[in-house]
């Protein structure tokens, strides 16, 4: 069966990373894949267990429905080895790649859908751009913020407060109806819906 794209979730794998705020990616894969299993259709993938857990889901909706969530377990400064083994193995074309990552230079409860451009900084989009040659791909960016006198490291490793956590409960399935609209809908569709939302104020 075809496989319409790739949706990767950047993180850190492990316990001490979860729930932390670089591993917003990884959330947003887990949200995916928790709206795929209502519709009964999640096959785990086996092979890659170093590089990456991923999973074939199928969208009823998009034009190509069977895509494949994955999140790298190379850590984030070596993501693009899991991307190039994913799109190689699956034939996927560059076209049909959507890297979910943080965003330092956007506020919490805000995300914004793009096609190519700079790193920005960030470790895993750097990797993905240099191991494919193309930094071409979709970003969604999920707003974190980047609060004046802060360490950036440890404040990207840091947890979500209780107040943070609860936008993040409201941004994650505006970021799954992102992405359903942008494979049923298309680019501009999903960019308006993205780039509109808006979480309630802390």
């Amino acid at each position: 069966m075809e496989i319409g794209g790739l949706f990767l979730g950047l993180g850190n794998p492990g316990a001490t990373y979860a729930g932390t705020r670089h591993n917003f990616g990884f959330m947003v894969a887990d949200a995916l894949l928790e709206a795929c299993r209502r519709n009964g259709d999640v096959t785990p993938l086996s092979g890659g267990k170093k590089r990456f857990e991923a999973w074939k889901c199928r969208l009823p909706l998009a034009s190509r429905p069977s895509w494949i969530i994955a999140k790298p377990q190379t850590f984030m400064n070596k993501s693009g080895e899991a991307a190039v083994t994913l799109l190689q193995y699956y034939r996927i074309p560059l076209s049909g790649l959507v890297v979910a990552h943080d965003e330092l230079d956007l506020p919490l409860g805000k995300m914004r859908l793009k096609i190519g451009g700079g790193a920005a900084g960030h470790n895993g989009i750097r990797s993905i751009a240099e191991c494919l040659g193309s930094p071409e791909f979709y970003r969604l960016r999920l707003g974190i913020g980047k609060p004046e006198g802060y360490d950036v490291t440890s404040y990207v490793l840091g947890r979500f407060s209780g107040q943070e956590a609860q936008t993040v409960s409201e941004t994650l399935p505006a970021a799954v109806e992102g992405f359903f609209r942008l494979c049923s809908g298309g680019f501009k569709e999903a960019q308006q819906f993205i780039n509109g939302f808006t979480s309630s104020p802390l």
